[in-house]
Order: C-alpha cells, then structure tokens, then sequence
C-alpha cells in the first residue's frame, strides 16, 4: 500500500543519489531537486546543484564549458576520489616493509622527546632538533594490528572525506590533525618514551567525519558509537599514546568545521587560515616542551 508523503515510515528512509543508488542522502539539487551525495555535491550561489545540472550551465551564469564541479568545501571534483587516500596507504605499507627490515630505521623514524634520559645529555629526539621525527612517526608502525587497524580506518574514513572536501582540503587535514597528535604527544607524554602510528591523523578523520555528518544531517549514532569504542580503546589499553589521540581529534573537529562551515566569500581564507593556526599551535607546543627538556 502506497504510504502517504510525510508518514513515519516515509520519514525514516532517506532517498538515494541518482548517481549512487547505494548513498542515502538527505540533500537536493536545487536546480532538478534530484538526492545527490556528498561526491555528486557541486557548491552553487544557493545550495548544491548536481553535476549534470552544472555541465548544462543551469542556472549557473556560467557557460557550460567554463562550470567547475565543486565539493561541499570548495575543492574540485576528481575523477578518482580516493587517490591520496590509497597514496598514504601505499606509503605507510612501505615504511612499514622497510621497518621489519631494520630495527635501526625504526629507531630513527619514532616520536621520541630526549635520548638518553638524565643525567645524561640527550643525543637525539624532538629536543634535540630532530622535528621531522613529528612527520615520521605518523607513517611508521612497528605491529601488524596496530598497522592494520589505522590502515583500515583510513580507507573507511579517508575515502567518503577525500571526495567531500576535495584533494588539497583533504591532505591539509589529515597531515594537520596527524602532527597535532604527535606534538601533544611530545608536549604530555614522557620524553623517554617512544611513540609511532598514524592514529592521530586517523582521529583526526573521525573528527572531520563527524562534522561532515552533522553538516549533511545524516544519522549521527553510528560515528559517535564508533569514536566512543575508539576512545575506550584509548583510555583502556596500556601502551596507547592517547595524547595522540586526542590531539588529532580537537584538530579534526576544528579544521573540519571550518572546512564545512566557512563562508563561501571567504572559502579558502578561513579554511586555510585555519590550518596555518593549527600549526601555529604544533609549532608552540614544540617549542614549550623543547626550551622545558633543554
């Protein structure tokens, strides 16, 4: 039996992007009032319109040739949405080959503050200049799972956000929310102590996702239901650098937001201005525990 529009039933079921029968979607083209997804989003003057919409110049003012699908943020649409996000996998699964090789490399790629610990004088570490270990230790994993679990993570949450920010948006996040993770670490955790893994980067996508989610007014229980078993995880089990953690995900949520959210007037002022202030942040934090540990 048909049921009427507006009814419970028709109010719990999402409609469909046209172009991917398998994403529920709550947003419209504003020019066909086609369900188009988060890939198939192109920003307009009002709203989203759909691609096809854009490549005829409907309503855009444009001629057809010279449209420019956009995503949500602004960034332009890729012909393959995924392409950074198998980028970094790649790179992470070779630091990871090239590590089970030599333990020597691994001594040099992990997050360490000072080395040896007092009285003596630290030979290596963060303190002692060595701030591309802040970069390093985010593609370096020394345990199968734990190379697996953020491999994983990654290309489910790396994925659907590479397509909805666009390339240049994406990769900002992920390396900003990636060395805010290793500086909180640095700044909180012992400096004796050894810390790898891409996992603040990966908070940094729960983060974002979140945001995303919240923007789209898709159902939040699952992302949050995950991100609370994730920090459980982190709270709970010994050996976790939960500044890391934590660190990547405050970044995500800011940078996400302003990803999302940012005026369209002043897109990439506020969307990268805010990236540059969370440098700014890992930069001080650096430079706090440095003078502290010198």
């Amino acid at each position: 039996m048909d049921q009427p529009a507006g009814s419970p039933q028709d109010a719990q079921s999402l409609p469909v992007c046209y172009r991917h029968p398998d994403r529920e979607t709550g947003i419209r083209c504003t020019r066909c009032e086609r369900p188009i997804c988060p890939e198939c989003m192109v920003s307009a003057s009002v709203g989203f319109q759909c691609p096809d919409c854009v490549r005829g110049g409907s309503g855009t003012g444009h001629a057809p040739d010279t449209a420019r699908p956009r995503t949500i943020a602004g960034g332009a649409i890729a012909a393959d949405p995924r392409l950074l996000t198998k980028i970094l996998i790649g790179i992470n699964l070779a630091v990871f080959i090239a590590v089970q090789t030599s333990t020597a490399l691994l001594n040099d790629l992990v997050l360490i503050g000072a080395w040896p610990p007092a009285p003596f004088n630290p030979t290596e570490g963060v303190a002692e200049g060595q701030w591309y270990r802040l970069v390093t230790s985010m593609f370096t994993h020394e345990a199968i799972w734990h190379f697996a679990f953020n491999m994983l993570s990654l290309w489910w949450l790396g994925g659907p956000l590479e397509a909805a920010l666009g390339r240049a948006r994406y990769i900002a996040l992920y390396f900003c929310s990636g060395l805010a993770g290793s500086a909180f670490t640095y700044l909180l955790a012992s400096p004796t102590t050894a810390s790898l893994g891409a996992s603040g980067a990966i908070f940094g996508l729960f983060g974002a996702t979140a945001i995303l989610m919240r923007r789209l007014q898709y159902d939040m229980r699952p992302i949050i239901a995950l991100l609370v078993i994730n920090l459980i995880f982190t709270f709970g089990w010994s050996n976790i650098a939960w500044q890391a953690h934590i660190g990547g995900l405050v970044a995500g949520v800011i940078i996400g937001y302003a990803m999302v959210h940012a005026p369209r007037e002043r897109r990439s002022l506020v969307q990268y201005g805010t990236c540059a202030l969370v440098l700014a942040a890992v930069v001080l934090m650096t430079m706090l525990r440095t003078l502290q540990l010198t």
